[in-house]
């Protein structure tokens, strides 16, 4: 796919909605943070900003929330030049990275009015590419859908992680993104994770066409009650899925 040399290692998770993406965006913080040599950036690229409630993080300003005051203040005030403007971004994205215990925290949040904004929007986007470049890992948390990521965050990852349940319909959706995938976003390696499986529906999981399943991993009661009274990820004891999830993870980061 993509040549690289550089040694971050940008990982991107979409699928279709419900299928635990932000639970699995958690737990690979949860794997990565456990060295302390790696510096981690965790950025939270779905509207909904459930990343940093699974992982016990209180926002304080999400990047649309910058975009948007920079281009209200452009349209009220007096036009700002090229220089201002970036200067200014700079400052409030460095207010904006929340510094947590082993890693940092960026969310993107939900965009609040339409139109095409693309000079802020580019110089945003080039921003968190030089800020992910100060990293060892990136975790980006998309929604359903690799477009919001390609448009609103950054355009090549090293590694695509897509996530399904044992539904067809979760498997057409990984599939329907890895085809857009292929036009719209550079990386450089790609897998399937299967999440939320019963012991019935393993048999389930069959024809994924050109998607290589990297792992699957069972349903988990200790993550499904962490996620319905709001709990950090972060927190909970290890247990088998947890385990199984990070011998998946280390396969899957390993050097091509």
């Amino acid at each position: 796919m993509v040549e690289d040399t550089k040694m971050t290692k940008i990982i991107a998770l979409s699928g279709k909605g419900g299928v635990g993406k932000t639970s699995i965006s958690a737990l690979i913080l949860r794997a990565l943070r456990k060295n302390p040599g790696k510096r981690v950036l965790a950025i939270d690229g779905d509207p909904a900003v459930g990343f940093s409630t699974a992982v016990g993080v209180n926002v304080r300003k999400t990047l649309d929330q910058i975009r948007m005051e920079v281009i209200q203040d452009g349209k009220t005030g007096e036009k700002e030049s090229r220089a201002a403007i970036l200067q200014r971004l700079e400052f409030e994205l460095a207010d904006a990275l929340l510094e947590e215990r082993g890693f940092a925290f960026l969310a993107v949040g939900r965009p609040e009015a339409k139109g095409c904004y693309c000079k802020v929007n580019e110089f945003l986007k080039r921003m968190i590419a030089d800020l992910a470049s100060n990293f060892d890992y990136v975790i980006i948390d998309g929604e359903a859908g690799i477009e919001q990521i390609n448009r609103r965050v950054m355009e090549r990852v090293t590694h695509l992680l897509l996530v399904s349940d044992a539904s067809q319909k979760g498997i057409n959706v990984a599939k329907t993104i890895y085809d857009v995938a292929q036009t719209s976003m550079q990386y450089e390696k790609v897998g399937l994770l299967f999440n939320r499986l019963r012991t019935s529906d393993e048999a389930v999981v069959a024809d994924t066409g050109p998607l290589s399943v990297v792992g699957t991993l069972r349903e988990s009661n200790a993550i499904h009650r962490a996620d319905i009274v709001g709990q950090s990820l972060l927190t909970l004891p290890e247990d088998d899925v947890i385990r199984e999830f990070e011998r998946v993870l280390g396969t899957f980061l390993e050097e091509n």
